[in-house]
């Protein structure tokens, strides 16, 4: 039998000096291997080791405190990373910040693709995804501070069609979380609210000559295992630590409607509490057509899976999240990621394929910064790197893209009734800009795409057109020079038939 069960410390010690490192996580816990890195950070808080690590993540991990990425977030311990969203970990924002580390971000789902590449020993990742956005190399190349050196991909053309390759590099560990394992080594995610990556990182390692280190609730004797239970199968797999306290995340213990197990009976949930939130959400949910593909992001997107659950309207469309998991109700905040009672769950290289294939019929992001050519920022704000997670994967290959958002930020006053809205104090950040701070998706990439994009806010309603962003819709009560034009930092185009937003958006009885 190859694979060893060993106590987190002894799996702990397994990581080199100057290793890669891949984790898995995507928020609130979700297949992340807590009980393993909390060894990690104890083995070096209490000699020093492991240092010099490039540690490589597609999602975001960690809780904005202690937890997930935050436990490799020591100087010394971690020379380079290579992450797709960093909000969870304020703490290794501040060494990208303070040019403690290298810092570069990589589209989630071309990171998870790149295991798949890495595993099979093929010269890298082909795909369009990234194009004209900063992980382009011939803008910012992916980098997040002055530290990071070089590229992550290269321009190439195929056909007469511009495309980027991601550079391949092996993993040396891989760390990561089952549910079950038989005395074999073989792995069960049966209990896992989603697949993710899990068996395309640790192929990666394994093909690497590296480790794979799995953390697990439980060990069964060999043979309980179903064969297709066994989603990670015992050849690939190096050791095994079994957690007995294990969660399916922090504030999650054990739910088999979140794994797709059983289903659960719920009520029709009610609808979100009247918001300018809500207003954003219920006017975005006009772009819907039954039988559409959709993808939610996270923040003000998933308040329009909230308000599609409400109305009972779920089994109109194809609900996915880029985990890979399809259906169900979305659980939101923290526990993004998770859905309760989903219909079906695959691996997220597989759904990235599907996504960038044009599967998907309309996608709801979220916004930072937008400017005048239609480009969108969420990656970097205020210098601090964020990350786009799946975002650019998604954002370029839909076939609509929703942007929703407020129209500013930090110290907005607004007041609602009767069906229409009221600017009463301006914020302090203005969220359409001149030119963006980091391009995340490129409005002159969309334009070669063909997409539809639409920026939906709570004053107003604009169209990327020709490659300028044009006002298409105001809400009532709002004075276009005062509250919209003379707010922007550039001149929108106003289009020659405006139309005035849904009153019902505007009112505390909004769709019912």
């Amino acid at each position: 039998m190859r694979t060893a069960f060993v106590d987190a410390a002894s799996a702990a010690e397994m990581i080199p000096v100057g290793a890669t490192v891949g984790l898995i996580g995507g928020g609130g816990g979700l297949v992340e291997a807590t009980l393993l890195h909390r060894a990690v950070e104890a083995r070096f808080n209490d000699c020093g080791m492991p240092r010099d690590l490039t540690v490589l993540h597609s999602l975001g991990i960690g809780d904005r405190g202690a937890r997930g990425l935050n436990r490799f977030a020591h100087k010394g311990m971690v020379r380079k990373v290579i992450g797709g969203h960093w909000v969870w970990s304020p703490r290794m924002q501040k060494l990208a910040r303070d040019n403690e580390i290298e810092a570069f971000v990589m589209p989630g789902g071309v990171a998870m693709q790149l295991m798949r590449e890495i595993a099979a020993g093929r010269p890298g990742l082909i795909t369009s995804v990234g194009l004209g956005t900063f992980v382009d190399p011939r803008q910012e190349g992916g980098r997040m501070n002055a530290a990071a050196k070089g590229d992550l991909a290269e321009l190439m053309e195929i056909d007469g069609r511009e495309y980027l390759r991601y550079f391949t590099f092996p993993i040396d560990v891989a760390l990561l979380k089952g549910s079950v394992a038989d005395d074999d080594g073989n792995i069960s995610l049966d209990q896992e609210p989603a697949n993710v990556e899990i068996y395309a990182m640790a192929a990666a390692a394994r093909n690497s000559g590296g480790k794979v280190i799995f953390q697990v609730r439980e060990r069964v004797r060999s043979g309980s295992l179903g064969a297709r239970s066994a989603r990670i199968p015992s050849a690939i797999v190096d050791a095994v630590v079994v957690d007995p306290d294990q969660r399916q995340g922090y504030d999650l213990v054990y739910d088999p409607a979140i794994s797709g197990e059983r289903r659960r009976a719920e009520q029709t949930p009610a609808m979100p509490p009247f918001s300018v939130r809500r207003i954003i959400a219920s006017r975005a949910c006009e772009e819907l057509f039954d039988g559409a593909v959709v993808n939610y992001g996270f923040g003000i997107p998933d308040e329009v899976a909230s308000i599609v659950s409400a109305r009972g309207d779920l089994g109109k469309f194809y609900q996915t999240i880029e985990h890979g998991t399809y259906g169900g109700t979305l659980l939101t905040g923290m526990l993004f990621g998770y859905a309760r009672n989903p219909t079906c769950m695959i691996d997220g290289p597989s759904q990235f394929d599907f996504y960038s294939g044009g599967g998907l019929d309309v996608a709801f992001l979220g916004f930072g910064e937008v400017d005048r050519e239609g480009n969108v920022n969420v990656s970097k704000l205020g210098g601090l790197a964020v990350g786009p997670g799946g975002f650019i994967d998604i954002a370029q290959t839909a076939r609509k893209v929703v942007f929703v958002g407020t129209f500013e930020a930090k110290g907005t006053r607004l007041s609602s009734g009767g069906g229409a809205l009221s600017v009463d104090g301006y914020g302090s950040v203005r969220k359409f800009v001149d030119r963006v701070e980091q391009i995340t998706f490129s409005g002159k990439q969309a334009a070669l795409m063909k997409q539809e994009i639409i920026y939906v806010t709570e004053r107003a309603v604009f169209e990327l057109k020709d490659g300028e962003v044009e006002l298409i819709e105001i809400a009532p009560g709002v004075d276009l020079k005062r509250d919209i034009l003379e707010r922007a930092m550039f001149a929108p185009k106003v289009g020659n038939s405006v139309k005035t937003m849904d009153p019902d958006h505007f009112t505390d009885a909004a769709n019912g």
